[in-house]
């Protein structure tokens, strides 16, 4: 009771990307907390799926396995993890910000009158005090996210009622393997104790998944472009550069919204998280929206034309000039000097 709980979406056997990463933050905040980490998984033929959630960390993973649990449905999987939670009384529990967990997390956060803070950038341990109450609370979670339209940053906590629920993006948390040994306990869930009837009044006939062509999350070196490159033509140098480099080409929102570039290449809080090697940012503002989806990158350049650009405060190095004329000769100096 009073544990870290995580819930692990899955896709065709596997865990995905996003619940690993929570898994590790979820170690991180037990240790902090002095308590266990908790995964749950919903779904069918999860056999062995504990493998791949115990070298996280994980003490214990809650298996739910029926054939009418996957592929995920709205109301079986609430009811499970509701009646699951009546039992285990987490004090936090942790969601992917996916189309999934933005469905799941808020009907569970309801059902329970819990709260939740959605698509959170950083989750910590810390203490609060209430003046009005007089009031000191040890040990809350700290939920981070920019708020009005990425201006602010605000901390949520949520001090009274529990769990302390927070969705999280892909790619915000750092995926790291604990011990490829760590074993933890199973324990499978008869599902009839959780579920009724009424849950399954909804049938899936037919499920078509198409996967995204573009793969800018896992690319090494990203060049990305802002509402500054100037146009979609302009934006052809950009995909020269990566193309050189061996790169991918990522845009923020303002020039998604401008149709420089389709929506799976934006990277920002609304868009996708990265964190390559090199992220190349031409024409980028830099404003906190943008920020939040690259500014874990290992080393940044940053071109724009406006020496005082928010992007340069977080950029190695610095480049003030037009896109259109350094692109050109970073391809040419790149050629030269790489056989």
């Amino acid at each position: 009771m009073n544990n870290v709980s995580v819930y692990c979406e899955i896709e065709e056997g596997h865990v995905v990307d996003v619940s690993l990463e929570l898994l590790t933050k979820g170690r991180t905040l037990a240790d902090e907390l002095g308590c266990k980490l908790e995964a749950i998984v919903i779904g069918h033929d999860l056999q062995g799926i504990e493998k791949q959630i115990f070298r996280y960390g994980v003490d214990s993973v809650f298996i739910a396995d029926d054939k009418r649990l996957y592929p995920y449905q709205t109301l079986p999987h609430t009811s499970v993890i509701v009646n699951l939670f009546k039992e285990e009384k987490p004090q936090v529990a942790l969601m992917g910000a996916s189309s999934i967990g933005r469905d799941l997390g808020p009907r569970v956060s309801s059902a329970l009158h819990s709260g939740l803070t959605a698509d959170c950038t950083s989750l910590v341990i810390g203490d609060h005090y209430d003046k009005k109450q007089d009031k000191k609370y040890d040990k809350l979670l700290y939920q981070i996210r920019p708020a009005f339209g990425g201006n602010i940053i605000a901390t949520i906590i949520n001090p009274d009622c529990r769990p302390q629920m927070a969705t999280v993006r892909e790619g915000v948390m750092r995926r790291e393997v604990l011990d490829p040994k760590y074993k933890g306990k199973v324990v499978n869930l008869d599902v009839a104790k959780y579920v009724s009837d009424e849950d399954f009044v909804v049938e899936i006939i037919e499920r078509h998944v198409e996967k995204s062509k573009v793969n800018i999350k896992g690319a090494p070196i990203v060049v990305a472009g802002g509402y500054g490159v100037g146009s979609k033509e302009n934006f052809n140098l950009l995909y020269e550069l990566a193309e050189v480099l061996g790169g991918e080409v990522g845009a923020s929102r303002a020039a998604v919204d401008a149709g420089y570039a389709i929506h799976d290449r934006q990277i920002g809080q609304t868009g996708v998280t990265v964190r390559p090697k090199l992220y190349i940012a031409c024409g980028i503002s830099g404003q906190i929206q943008h920020r939040a989806g690259m500014e874990e990158s290992a080393q940044i350049i940053a071109i724009n034309t406006d020496p005082d650009a928010p992007i340069n405060t977080i950029a190695d190095y610095v480049i003030t000039g037009d896109v259109a004329e350094v692109i050109p000769k970073m391809i040419k100096y790149y050629k030269k000097n790489t056989k």
